[in-house]
């Protein structure tokens, strides 16, 4: 997998401009804090985000994945302000469970989701190579 930020963009902070892989598409639904009993868990943005990407992350292993495959992350944001008051934290849990590399990466505004206590919601792609 090769992430290309060219020089001529600005440099990225917590994505890559660009990632070009060859293997195994894997698509990712959608998903947020629901625990396995489908309930929204976490308080805030921060325990959601985790849980979101923890649940994200369950799924890409059982393809065979791992958080190094994630070419493309989309992240569905309820209130952006909180969000964006809360990068650095959410930025320490992205290290945490995935580590220092960035997929090509957008968040997205929305008015809800589906379960209406939901904060966030993360859905993307990755390349699997085993």
């Amino acid at each position: 997998m090769e992430r290309i930020n060219p020089p001529g963009l600005g440099k990225p902070s917590g994505f890559s401009h660009a990632v070009a892989a060859q293997g195994r598409l894997v698509f990712l639904a959608g998903q947020t804090a629901l625990d396995a009993d489908n309930r929204i868990v976490g308080d805030g943005v921060v325990e959601q985000f985790e849980r979101a990407l923890g649940n994200l992350l369950t799924a890409l292993r059982a393809a065979g994945g791992e958080p190094a495959d994630l070419c493309s992350l989309t992240v569905y944001i309820v209130d952006m302000d909180d969000y964006k008051a809360h990068a650095r934290e959410i930025g320490r849990v992205w290290k945490r469970l995935v580590g220092a590399e960035y997929p090509a990466m957008a968040g997205i505004g929305v008015n809800r989701l589906w379960d209406v206590e939901a904060l966030v919601e993360v859905q993307g792609y990755a390349v699997v190579n085993r």
